[in-house]
């Protein structure tokens, strides 16, 4: 089994670290505390093309694969969650689906755009009363003639003020249950269709997190994406992909903050010598890099069978679950590796510490990776 990664790989993963490091990590903690999303930041990933990594050349991307996606995800979340997290967003849940489940025409029209990065794309699926019980819609999409006219309210949406289309899911059968769930492409230029809230969190405050309020949206035929009653099926493959670059990310959070946590832990010194000297500390930081390496092993697994085309339900979930919880871990422990400084803004780990949590919560919290996996074992 061979673990090294192929030479074009680490050639893109290589470019895309050195813009990391010169262009976004100057700026992570300036963009965390004045809230902004740094358009400028995603223009250039553009420009290096790298906003389609797994979509077709054909319509627009890349043309990688889901290891060289999660790798460049991972170095985006090294120094930046916000980026990262905004970045697998548009990646995995706005444009993966328009490839996998569009027409010709659709991915033409509306996959094209996000993987050349002319914008950037949301998925809307949580509500404000569903929670980890994503399929219980209260948004409806009722047939009018040969319109669908969407109504509802969708909460926790990233990017939604910042995207050019917004893929929706929506009841369109109340009796059918799972089977009465469909996707739409919504643009956010469509009468009825209104961002009423975005919100301030604990982290992650340069990658919005919006309220969506959808009012008599109506929608021509062509913006249902695949065939009626397929939109929970469809959410289902997207998330075993969009898990993936979850894991990816966390791992990044958490190299980026072992990274931290070992450079202080070698300059600091007390009683004379480096306090990477002492049990405490060089215990600590060897536990750091286990679980980093852990978490980066259970993604790449995942990444490679995904790309083999198997079945990965239970490898997604497991390496989100082991790389979220990873990166909170070790993002606490390199705040208390730096103290006093590990608490100020000064330092990035503290900034690692309040992002790494929603790696636990977002795209199904740790709870429901435990749920899925069950399954997958038949518990």
């Amino acid at each position: 089994m061979d673990f090294s990664l192929p030479d074009e790989h680490r050639m893109i993963r290589d470019t895309v670290r050195e813009f990391c490091e010169e262009e976004i990590e100057p700026v992570a903690q300036d963009i965390e505390d004045e809230h902004r999303f740094p358009e400028e930041l995603f223009d250039q990933l553009a420009d290096l093309d790298m906003m389609g990594v797994p979509v077709a050349e054909e319509y627009g991307g890349l043309g990688g694969d889901q290891l060289l996606y999660a790798l460049v995800t991972e170095e985006l979340g090294r120094v930046s969650g916000s980026v990262g997290l905004s970045y697998a967003a548009h990646v995995s849940l706005a444009s993966k689906p328009i490839e996998l489940f569009g027409t010709d025409e659709q991915k033409e029209r509306w996959l094209r755009p996000l993987a050349e990065g002319e914008y950037l794309g949301s998925w809307a699926l949580t509500e404000p009363d569903s929670g980890s019980d994503a399929s219980d819609m209260n948004t409806t999409a009722q047939k009018d003639g040969d319109e669908w006219v969407l109504n509802g309210t969708k909460q926790f949406i990233t990017n939604a003020n910042v995207a050019g289309s917004v893929l929706v899911k929506a009841v369109t059968d109340p009796e059918a249950g799972y089977d009465g769930i469909s996707t739409f492409i919504v643009d956010p230029e469509d009468d009825g269709f209104e961002v009423t809230t975005v919100w301030d969190k604990m982290g992650l405050n340069a990658s919005p997190t919006c309220e969506i309020q959808l009012d008599d949206v109506r929608l021509p035929a062509d913006r249902l994406l695949g065939e009626e009653g397929d939109g929970w099926e469809q959410t289902k493959k997207t998330l075993d992909g969009g898990r993936i670059s979850i894991a990816a990310l966390s791992t990044g959070l958490a190299q980026g903050a072992y990274e931290a946590a070992r450079e202080y832990s070698t300059e600091r010194e007390q009683f004379g010598k480096p306090i990477s000297k002492f049990d405490a500390i060089r215990n600590k930081v060897v536990s750091m890099d286990r679980k980093v390496e852990r978490a980066r092993l259970l993604t790449h697994k995942a990444a490679c069978k995904y790309d083999r085309g198997e079945s990965v339900t239970r490898e997604s979930a497991l390496a989100k679950l082991d790389a979220s919880e990873a990166a909170r871990e070790v993002a606490e422990d390199a705040v208390q590796t730096l103290g006093g400084y590990g608490y100020t803004e000064d330092f990035a780990p503290q900034r690692f510490f309040r992002d790494a949590k929603l790696m636990e919560i977002g795209e199904g919290t740790s709870e429901i990776q435990h749920l899925v996996v069950g399954r997958e074992l038949g518990l």
